[in-house]
């Protein structure tokens, strides 16, 4: 084939310079080329423009020898100059093969090319816009090129593009983002860098709105602030501060619920960097966004509850986590309880599953932000939500519990994220009373267990929302009681619950009507107290060490004279003696002991109402597990001649260490403040011989000991031992007046207590059985 004829119109002259080794040939012969367009330019013969450019690309450009490779590019830049502004006619054949060059294994070539495309972009400027993607592709692979001058090249390339962005109104940003979200995830640094400086100039044009976009770029974002670089971690900061200032200020603008995913997955990344800047992140979109965050609330509790219970080694994060948790807490409202949630009018994004909550990247760096910086909620633009919005988000409550549950199952969680999973339980249920108590019962028994807690605080916490169970009037709801037919009440009980001003006649009802300070009781109440002595019962050093505790404050919460009715029921019918009579000591200590107890104290003083008579009732009958505690209930409600009659059987029992303990134990109690007023009516001997008897008794059980010494100091200060005898019938007392005007039988109650005493002095005889048996079979 005839090579001139066939590469014409170009002289041969200039096909053999294009192939020639030398630069300063291949010059000569572009200036030819250069010269010859002009010519076909001013002639307007644009299919012999075409033709050269053909050639330079099909039989030079995209040779297969070096030589004529480079003599093509340099070929192909000269038309470019020739063509001047008609050069965007011709783009696509000028910008083709030299970007096929990119990818040549010569590194020269590579850098000719690079030098050919500058001066192709530099001619056509904004007409470029078009084939932008082909070029920013081009250059972010160039962007990581292992020879230092091809990357000097692509650099200057990559200005000069930028400057035409910039100064350009036609960029196509809808076509761009496809490529930048594809780009973003690469793991070269260089190739990083390069993405990143692109995204801060993108931002910085005002007619270039990213932000629209932002959701497909933001994940990105985030795994490229894990690079081990600290130069690119900085611009990526850079580049994120620069979308929220964004943010801030257009919040009506911003697709919050399509980023809440990304920001809850990078929440739990275990970069500290990563993870501070996308807690801060969160924080400003529940602050900004308001309650279209709330179907997402599950997710943020996964990522937000164990940043609470971090060290000071991570302080940023736990502070912002905290605000996050309280603000996130505050969107929930009492209408939440009356939305439907089969309805959802907003359609959002699906929360996270288990695995998308996982962290996608991992760095071995670390970072710091200012938790505070950039954070005043006051001074920031706010996205306001208007009420139609509000009805639309629906509470994705479900979720919620399930993360809280599992939070509490957790046994390696910290002691504020514990905290925080409880006090969200009682937000919930003051605000959503009605929808919570659908999940109440299986979220019973891990607060019950809660109960053995190390923290004291978490104990509190704990027994608030079970005290708030036990008092929500929505748990009286028919269908929400328990479940458990084992609970059930045994018999009868005359609860006392107080008149409450104003039911829970919907569920906007809320705060002070639903708090536990408010005394009522629901059907978990009394489920309440039963598992509670079972776990009493079944954890012993529960009871030992926490036990007087736990009642006390939940008499604080709850009415205490229902708590005392109906544990007393509960033990009268308990089975274990032994731990009947331990749990009556307990109770007896609490309620002769506890500041919190001081109104029922009084209230069993006189015994002036029948509510009172029938609660004295109810505790005798099983104090009688434990003798020396009813003795002491009797003098609390001032029945001395019935304590007199009590210690008169004392003679028929078991007299025990144990037993002989908390007669010293109650002597001490008697020279306690509480029983100030029983040491003052010793001065009435009259009125009051069978106390005078009842404490001569108990002196009697007493061995020669410091309570022994102590008693009897006590009673020799009666005046007029000679009036110790009992008054004469025809002149009652006015202590047999209270006593007859309370109308108890106490001569069934003497019976009851011996019936009780007998009941466990066989148990004692078994246990010694048995106890006898295991040793012989130990010594056969």
């Amino acid at each position: 084939m005839n090579a001139e004829r066939d590469l014409a119109p170009l002289a041969p002259s200039v096909v053999r310079a294009l192939n020639d080794k030398l630069y300063e040939k291949r010059k000569v012969a572009a200036l030819e080329i250069e010269k010859l367009v002009r010519e076909f330019v001013a002639q307007n013969n644009t299919c012999q423009i075409k033709h050269v450019i053909q050639i330079l690309s099909q039989e030079f450009a995209l040779s297969q020898h070096p030589h004529s490779r480079k003599g093509g590019l340099i070929g192909l830049a000269a038309c470019s100059i020739a063509l001047g502004k008609d050069s965007g006619l011709y783009l696509k054949e000028l910008i083709e093969p030299v970007l096929t060059c990119f990818n040549d294994a010569d590194s020269r070539l590579r850098y000719y090319a690079c030098e050919a495309l500058y001066n192709i972009v530099k001619v056509a400027r904004g007409s470029v816009l078009p084939h932008f993607n082909v070029l920013f592709d081009g250059l972010s692979k160039l962007a990581a090129d292992p020879d230092p001058n091809v990357k000097s090249g692509s650099e200057l390339l990559d200005r000069l593009l930028k400057d035409i962005v910039t100064e350009s109104n036609q960029f196509d940003l809808v076509g761009f983002i496809p490529l930048l979200r594809e780009r973003i995830y690469s793991n070269n640094q260089y190739a990083r860098q390069f993405i990143i400086s692109w995204i801060l100039v993108l931002e910085s044009v005002p007619d270039i709105n990213l932000l629209d976009y932002l959701p497909e770029i933001l994940d990105g974002l985030f795994q490229i602030l894990g690079d081990n670089s600290k130069e690119i971690r900085k611009m990526c900061e850079v580049a994120l501060g620069e979308f929220l200032k964004e943010i801030k200020k257009n919040p009506s603008s911003v697709k919050f619920a399509e980023m809440a995913n990304i920001l809850v997955i990078h929440c739990q990344a275990a970069d500290d960097l990563i993870q501070l800047t996308a807690m801060c992140w969160m924080r400003e979109f529940i602050q900004l966004a308001g309650r279209v965050m709330l179907p997402y609330s599950s997710g943020i509790l996964t990522a937000v509850l164990p940043c609470l219970s971090y060290d000071d080694r991570k302080k940023n994060i736990k502070e912002v986590a905290n605000v996050c948790n309280q603000s996130l807490m505050k969107l929930v409202i009492p209408e939440d309880d009356e939305m439907d949630e089969t309805k959802q009018s907003m359609t959002l994004p699906a929360e996270p599953t288990s695995q998308e909550s996982l962290s996608k990247t991992e760095a071995a760096s670390s970072g710091s932000l200012d938790a505070s910086g950039d954070s005043n909620f006051s001074n920031s633009s706010v996205f306001t939500v208007t009420s139609s919005e509000r009805i639309q988000v629906t509470l994705n409550l479900d979720g919620i519990v399930q993360v809280l549950d599992c939070h509490l199952h957790d046994t390696s969680i910290g002691m504020m994220t514990r905290i925080a999973v409880l006090k969200w339980l009682y937000h919930l249920y003051i605000k959503t009373p009605r929808k919570m108590f659908r999940h109440t019962d299986s979220l019973f028994p891990i607060l019950l267990r809660t109960l053995s807690d190390e923290s004291d605080e978490v104990i509190l916490k704990d027994l608030e929302v079970l005290a708030e169970i036990a008092s929500s009037p929505a748990g009286q709801t028919e269908g929400h009681g328990p479940s458990d037919s084992s609970d059930v009440r045994p018999g009868p009980v005359e609860l006392h619950i107080p008149a409450r001003t104003s039911q829970l006649s919907s569920s906007g009802a809320k705060g002070l009507e639903c708090s536990p300070s408010t005394p009522t009781m629901n059907s978990y109440f009394y489920k309440f107290m039963i598992n509670l002595l079972k776990r009493f019962s079944s954890e012993r050093k529960l009871l030992e060490n926490r036990g007087a505790f736990i009642i006390r404050q939940l008499c604080l919460l709850l009415n205490a004279e229902n708590i005392f009715h109906s544990m007393a029921d509960i033990l009268l019918r308990e089975e274990d003696l032994k731990f009947a009579s331990t749990m009556v000591h307990t109770l007896n200590t609490i309620l002769l002991t506890s500041s919190e107890l001081f109104q029922l104290r009084n209230q069993l003083k006189d015994l002036r109402t029948p509510e009172s008579r029938n609660l004295f009732c109810c505790l005798y009958r099983s104090w009688c597990h434990n003798p020396v505690t009813t003795v002491s209930l009797c003098f609390l409600t001032q029945n001395y001649k019935h304590a007199y009659d009590l210690i008169q059987k004392f003679g028929d029992l078991e007299v025990t260490v144990d037993f002989l303990t908390e007669v010293d134990k109650l002597v001490q109690l008697i020279e306690c403040p509480i029983f100030t007023y029983l040491r003052l009516q010793l001065l009435d001997v009259k009125n009051n011989p069978y106390l005078i008897k009842a404490l001569y008794g108990l002196l009697m059980l007493l061995p020669q000991s410091s309570a022994f010494q102590l008693l009897s100091h006590r009673l020799q200060c009666v005046p007029n031992p000679e009036l110790m005898q009992t008054t004469d019938s025809t002149k009652p007392s006015t202590g047999f007046k209270r006593m007859t005007a309370s109308n108890i039988d106490y001569t069934e109650l003497l019976q009851h207590f011996e019936k009780v005493q007998n009941k466990h002095l066989e148990a004692r005889h078994q246990r010694a059985g048995r106890a006898e048996q295991l040793d012989r079979r130990v010594v056969l």
